[in-house]
């Protein structure tokens, strides 16, 4: 199916036709590892809101994106964090672990923005007392409805000893990810997560999965309530590649002459 396209350059037909597409989401298509039990995550330029009814380019996202979650995801597993990140092949991909994904988004909000401000007729910004965990069920047709844990257990989209796992592990990745963004000026308003089941012989653990960046986590600048994510495309606020392009560059992941490649693992460091 893939590699039939005679506009390709012959060698990224070549290579596309070794590779057989797995899934193709809004944001990235994953296609089969070079070895088993693993995927290949590329990342796209398109962004999409309101469930896909609002749908553009962000230029060079793709790119910034990879080198984000890169950088986070290695962050998180130093802390303890099991994830599906393996390494970083080049500007666009990512080599990950298989796993079997959880059709739940976990959501963890810490201040009063989004959907939860329209949903309870709250002013954006206002800070939760604690931080609060949400569901929203991943249905492939349907807007992602907000849901129980009573809802996913009784569904069996994942089991209390999944959520067992997955809660105290959404807590954790906020909290250090709150601390990090802190240090560089951000305040983490929310954080929407993924979760997958990674087998492994007999066992399975719960690890985090597909991406972390300003796709999936509101930024704002401390000094200036600046928003510094998806909410710039959501809202057409403008310059929203400068503002994931300036995320990347306050976490010393980015030249300061703009998204070049750079050699892979000096950037995690």
């Amino acid at each position: 199916m893939l590699g039939t396209d005679a506009g390709h350059p012959h060698h990224w037909k070549k290579k596309m036709a070794r590779r057989r597409q797995i899934y193709e989401g809004k944001a990235k298509i994953l296609y089969e590892g070079p070895e088993p039990g693993t995927l290949v995550q590329y990342f796209k330029d398109d962004a999409t809101a309101f469930n896909n009814k609002k749908k553009g380019v962000i230029a060079g996202k793709g790119v910034i994106n990879n080198r984000i979650s890169e950088y986070l995801m290695t962050r998180l597993s130093d802390i303890g964090v099991p994830t599906h990140f393996v390494r970083r092949l080049n500007m666009r991909e990512q080599l990950v672990r298989e796993v079997e994904i959880i059709p739940v988004e976990v959501v963890v909000r810490n201040i009063v923005a989004g959907s939860l401000a329209v949903r309870l007729g709250m002013d954006e910004g206002t800070p939760l007392p604690r931080s609060i965990v949400e569901y929203y069920y991943k249905s492939p047709d349907a807007d992602k409805p907000l849901v129980t844990e009573e809802h996913i257990t009784a569904f069996g989209w994942a089991s209390p000893q999944d959520l067992d796992d997955i809660v105290p592990m959404a807590l954790r990745v906020n909290d250090f990810l709150s601390g990090l963004f802190l240090g560089i000026g951000l305040r983490l308003v929310d954080v929407r997560l993924e979760f997958g089941r990674l087998w492994e012989d007999e066992h399975m653990r719960i690890v985090l999965a597909d991406e972390i960046s300003p796709d999936n986590c509101r930024l704002w600048d401390i000094k200036t309530n600046e928003k510094m994510d998806k909410d710039r495309f959501r809202q057409g606020l403008g310059n929203v590649e400068e503002a994931y392009q300036e995320v990347a560059r306050r976490l010393g992941i980015l030249p300061e002459s703009g998204p070049r490649d750079l050699p892979g693992p000096k950037a995690v460091q």
